[in-house]
This record gives C-alpha cells, sequence and structure tokens, in this order.
C-alpha cells in the first residue's frame, strides 16, 4: 500500500498534467520565462537531479533543494520549474537582492540519501559558479546543508553550530501570522485572529510554529494533515479540533491555511471552500495562476499569494548568504509582509484582477526596474 503523501503528490501531478499543452522542455521555459534548467546523473552515487534557474536579474538564484521520490523525470522538472518561479518572485516581494532556483533530487530520501550522494550534489552546484545557491526544502536538512558545503560556498541555511542562521522555519510561520492578519484586515476591517475560525492543513514545523502564533490570539484552531499522529500532537498540544483531510475544504471556516501540499486550489476545490480568506505557508497553492487566482476573486474568496506571505524562510537564509544576517533584521523584514500583503490586496482591488496576478504584477515591476533604470513607474 502506498504512503497517504505518495498518493496525495500524485494526485496533484495528474492535476498539473491537465493544464500541460503538450509543450516542449523549451516552449515550457519560454512560457514561465526560465533562464536555465541544468540535469545532473552520477552512477556511483545514485545522483540523479535538476536544478533549474529562473530569474538571475536581481542577484544569484537561490532556491531550496527537495529530495522527493518522484514516479518519472516529467514530474520532477513540473515541480522544479514551478518552484523556481515561485522562488523568484518571493525574492523580489521581498526587497532581497537575489534571483529565484530551485533543485530537485529523484530519489526516496529514507533509503538513497548518503554524504557521498550530497557531497556529489555539492560539486553539481558548485559548477555552476554562483549562480544558483541552495539551501534546505523538503525531506533535506540542516546536516545536508553541511555536507553539501564540503563542496561548495553557494549554500545557505545551514545550522547555527556551523554558523549558519538554523531553521527558517519559525521565520516562514512568523510571515504567514503577518500576511495572515493583513488579510483578516482586508476581509473583516479587523487585524485581531481571536475567535476566527481557522482550519491549518498540514502541521510540520512551519503549520505547527504557526499554530502557536494563532493559539496566542485566541483563534478557534481545526488541523488536518495526512499522518494522523501529528494530528494528534496538534489537537493535543494546542486544543485544536481534528479534521479529516477529505472534509476540511466544505468545512465552515473563517480562514483556510494550506501549509502542506501545493495545488490544493484548483477546480474541485475551490467551489467547496467556505471562508472568507485563505492565507498559508504551501508553495503554489493555486494549480492554476490565472484561472484559479480568477476564481477566488469572483468567489468573493480573499487569497494572500503563498508567495508573498510565506517569505519569511526566505528572507532569513538569504540574509545569511549576503552576509547580513541579524535577528532584528530578519524579523524587521519579516514584519514588512504584513504591509506589503495590504499593498497587494488593494492592489487588486483597484485593478479588479485576482491577488494572484497583483502579486505577479509587483514582483515582475520590480525586476523590470532593475534591467530599465527608466521603468520607474508603475500603471
Amino acid at each position: 500500500m502506498q504512503k497517504p503523501e505518495v498518493v496525495a503528490v500524485q494526485k496533484i501531478f495528474e492535476r498539473m498534467k491537465s493544464f500541460n499543452t503538450g509543450r516542449s522542455l523549451f516552449e515550457e521555459m519560454s512560457e514561465m520565462g526560465h533562464e536555465e534548467v541544468v540535469y545532473c546523473y552520477d552512477k556511483p552515487t545514485g545522483l540523479k537531479a535538476i536544478i533549474a534557474i529562473h530569474n538571475t536579474v536581481l542577484g544569484p538564484a537561490l532556491g531550496g533543494t527537495r529530495m522527493w521520490d518522484y514516479q518519472s523525470e516529467g514530474e520532477a522538472l513540473i515541480d522544479a520549474l514551478r518552484l523556481a518561479r515561485g522562488m523568484t518572485l518571493k525574492a523580489a516581494l521581498s526587497g532581497l537582492d537575489l534571483g529565484g532556483g530551485k533543485a530537485v533530487i529523484m530519489g526516496d530520501a529514507s533509503s538513497m540519501k548518503t554524504e557521498a550522494l550530497m557531497r556529489r550534489f555539492g560539486r553539481f552546484v558548485d559548477s555552476l559558479g554562483g549562480k544558483y545557491v541552495t539551501a534546505e526544502d523538503v525531506n533535506m536538512t540542516e546536516e545536508d546543508m553541511e555536507n553539501i558545503a564540503k563542496e561548495t560556498k553557494y549554500v545557505t541555511g545551514q545550522s547555527e553550530n556551523a554558523g549558519g542562521a538554523g531553521d527558517p522555519s519559525p521565520h516562514t510561520a512568523y510571515g504567514v501570522y503577518q500576511g495572515m492578519r493583513a488579510a483578516c484586515k482586508k476581509a473583516y476591517g479587523d487585524d485581531r485572529l481571536e475567535g476566527k475560525k481557522i482550519l491549518v492543513q498540514g502541521v510540520g514545523h512551519v503549520g505547527t510554529y504557526l499554530l502557536e502564533y494563532l493559539k496566542k490570539e485566541g483563534a478557534e484552531l481545526y488541523v488536518t494533515d495526512l499522518f494522523e499522529e501529528k494530528v494528534r500532537t496538534a489537537v493535543d498540544r494546542f486544543g485544536a479540533v481534528p479534521v479529516k483531510p477529505g472534509d476540511a475544504y466544505e468545512l465552515e471556516m473563517d480562514i483556510y491555511s494550506p501549509c502542506g501540499l501545493g495545488a490544493v486550489l484548483n477546480d474541485e476545490t475551490i467551489p467547496k471552500l467556505k471562508c472568507r480568506v485563505i492565507a498559508g505557508a504551501a508553495n503554489n497553492q493555486l494549480l492554476d495562476d490565472k484561472l484559479h487566482g480568477r476564481m477566488l476573486l469572483e468567489y468573493g474568496i480573499l487569497y494572500a499569494p503563498d508567495f508573498l506571505v510565506n517569505a519569511g524562510g526566505l528572507i532569513n537564509v538569504g540574509l545569511e548568504y549576503l552576509g547580513i544576517w541579524e535577528p532584528g533584521v530578519v524579523r524587521q523584514k519579516v514584519e514588512r509582509i504584513y504591509d506589503t500583503t495590504i499593498e497587494i490586496l488593494n492592489q487588486s482591488q483597484e485593478k479588479n484582477i485576482s491577488t494572484q496576478e497583483a502579486a505577479i504584477e509587483a514582483a515582475m515591476w520590480r525586476i523590470e526596474k532593475a534591467k530599465n533604470p527608466k521603468a520607474a513607474f508603475r500603471n
């Protein structure tokens, strides 16, 4: 029997395929604006990796490495392309002088990951000469970053013992919390979360830290996850109400916070939602930016774009890599997510475009201005 998270990921990729028009890799890169895609295969270690570099106008492409047992090279490529683009948008909106990229390693992390494989991957990263900087992501750890760092200096997100900034999860959660407050301010006229019925979908590291903030605010908490033990822990620790994964989308709630898998906002789920606000940490929550961003607008659901509100972790590791990391500076920059979210939501309302479109427009404007100093004004 397949693990529940594997089945869920397979469903996501099946949905993604429905939006694939049979374009070639070069056509996909052109459509999404990627600069470069690089493959690596190393028989001795079993390394099969892809690095997707989306945009380097603002600086080197920074983005984490995730290791996943993809069912095909096509799935791995789709994941890398979508995630790399999201990192570009995230860095631009955060005001960082960094571009966007992502790496994926094909394979079961529980059985295939070794120091030799990580070090070989480090040499792969190093071969790009600093165009891409890696960091921690799904199924990767601080120890993995330290092994990668034995082979390249183009890595960030190492442990505090190794001179790094440590776990980025608390910063990601804090940014989501600030973005959620801003969205509530827009939707309800008040950014207090006290008494709000909030469903957190996915209670891993980030989801758990987010629950801590929401608990302190006095929110009415509901949790769901593919792993029952994580749900039980959240119920015991935060007094949250458990929700079965299949019932999550139809729950009567004020705020839906997806903090697990991507592509959860699609043709099937959006019509079921009974909430006024969506703000969560998961990457690529919209299956299709234009279609489903607009659908949320038409349904009257205020969506805080994921690459805007979940940027706290990137800010943390980005400032570490740029050599300007300080706890106070990180906190201050993450807190700005509140103001940026308000700005994006206002732009969406004024232009009658989806919040996703407004956020992408703002991010790309900053990149365009860096390329062309004359592009000083936005319409």
